[in-house]
């Protein structure tokens, strides 16, 4: 039976991407591991891996389609003995499981703890669907194929399904989806309601404009961020950083690790204070999880990189341990592969705090969105010469950095909200103490 090739979901919150490129033909004969195609995601062009082997019967989705839907059919895969001409034959077989999977959310949502287990190997009476070169393995182990779970379209039992399978070993029975309460209000949309795209269109009619299409990423900041806004109850914590110190003591630094090839910003100091923050108030090092938090021992600190169209959110992951020098030249790489869209999942998802610096830009203070399921982001400023006053009561000029801490209340209050600022604000007035 040939076997349909979907579309991937190449991270937890990917809905649809775009067939950038095909890297096969139809004819070609593939193996599990060989590159098929490249897929643009809402954050990077990502390669998609065989996991069978056998010919590339039909190509289904061209190349350069965008909206593709995850799960969707993108080519067929023709084992030993089938033929191009048994093509449609699974087409009508999967219509009705194609049609009720139609029917259910594209994807689950970012938060959720573990992905569903796996289907069953599809069956048709005793027929258990199964790859030739799986069938092969399974004879060579003695493994009965209706015990193994198939994680192949539809089912189907591929070669890695009987590499890791035990002979003897029982499949777990494969869990039954709730069906929907009858009556229940239906989902909120991702975006706020507002006026349609007609009506905006006709309000500005006599008005020459140009219409620039949503991309996968800038549609996913709009529903993540709309979100978030509506559904974190944020509250904000605002203080001004005395930067002289440190100032003085990072032109120190970079005189010292100039011959290294070396050279530390002041962002690589705020991303340092807020890792050890997180250490001294621990209680604050936690994320919103449904029902509860989970509250962590390290401190992974997102830091936002501007890209064309959108940004990243890149985790620098164990801060608080490493040096500054080390967090300048990870942060330095993450947001050279940012840009270029070249990061994998696992280095922009995670982390519980989030840094967003507009400093560079000339921006005094603003307020940022946390970016669920983060508790907190610190918006920062640029330092700018201010009056202040001394501990001897003079007015003198010093260099001042507004920053501000949005926070999530079903996470940190008021006061451990105040007292993680504190911490960050003393860290950042006495670098020195930060090598320590």
């Amino acid at each position: 039976m040939p076997t349909e090739i979907l579309m991937p979901a190449l991270s937890p919150t990917m809905e649809e991407g775009t067939l950038a490129k095909w890297l096969v033909k139809e004819g070609d004969t593939v193996k599990s591991g060989d590159l098929l195609a490249e897929i643009e995601t809402d954050k990077a062009t990502m390669e998609f891996e065989a996991v069978d082997e056998g010919v590339i019967g039909k190509i289904l989705i061209a190349a350069g389609t965008e909206g593709v839907k995850v799960n969707t059919a993108i080519a067929v895969l023709l084992a030993d003995g089938e033929s191009a001409s048994d093509v449609a034959a699974p087409k009508a077989a999967a219509a009705a499981p194609a049609a009720k999977a139609e029917a259910a959310p594209a994807a689950a949502p970012a938060s959720s703890a573990a992905a569903p287990a796996a289907p069953r190997a599809a069956a048709d009476g005793d027929r258990v669907f199964a790859s030739p070169l799986a069938r092969r393995i399974a004879a060579d182990k003695g493994l009965d194929l209706s015990a193994v779970t198939g994680s192949g379209p539809h089912g189907r039992i591929v070669k890695a399904d009987v590499e890791k399978a035990v002979p003897g070993t029982k499949a777990a029975p494969t869990p039954v989806a709730a069906a929907p309460v009858a009556g229940a209000p239906a989902p909120a949309p991702s975006m706020a309601a507002g006026p349609s795209t007609e009506t905006v269109i006709k309000m500005y009619a006599d008005r020459p404009f140009t219409e620039v299409k949503l991309d996968g990423m800038r549609k996913t900041i709009a529903a993540r961020l709309t979100e978030a806004k509506q559904s974190v109850p944020h509250f904000y914590l605002r203080r001004d950083i005395n930067l002289d110190a440190l100032m003085a003591f990072r032109a120190d630094l970079n005189k010292t690790l100039e011959s290294r090839g070396v050279k530390l910003s002041v962002n690589d100091f705020i991303i340092k204070a807020c890792a050890l923050a997180l250490q001294q108030v621990p209680e604050a090092n936690a994320v919103w999880a449904g029902d509860r938090t989970l509250k962590f021992t390290k401190s992974d600190v997102a830091v936002a990189v501007a890209i064309e169209g959108g940004l990243f959110t890149p985790v620098l992951r164990d801060a608080e341990m490493k040096s500054l020098s080390a967090l300048s030249s990870e942060m330095k790489d993450l947001a050279k592969r940012a840009r270029d869209r070249k990061l994998a999942p696992q280095e922009y998802q995670g982390g519980s705090f989030a840094i967003s610096n507009l400093g560079m830009f000339g921006i005094d203070n603003f307020d940022a969105i946390i970016n669920p399921p983060h508790s907190a982001i610190l918006a920062v400023g640029a330092g700018v010469p201010k009056a202040i006053v001394g501990k001897d009561g003079q007015v003198t000029v010093g260099t001042i950095m507004s920053v501000t801490l949005s926070v999530d209340h079903r996470v940190i209050d008021g006061a451990l909200g105040a007292n993680l600022l504190t911490a960050i604000k003393d860290n950042l007035e006495n670098p020195m103490a930060m090598l320590a």
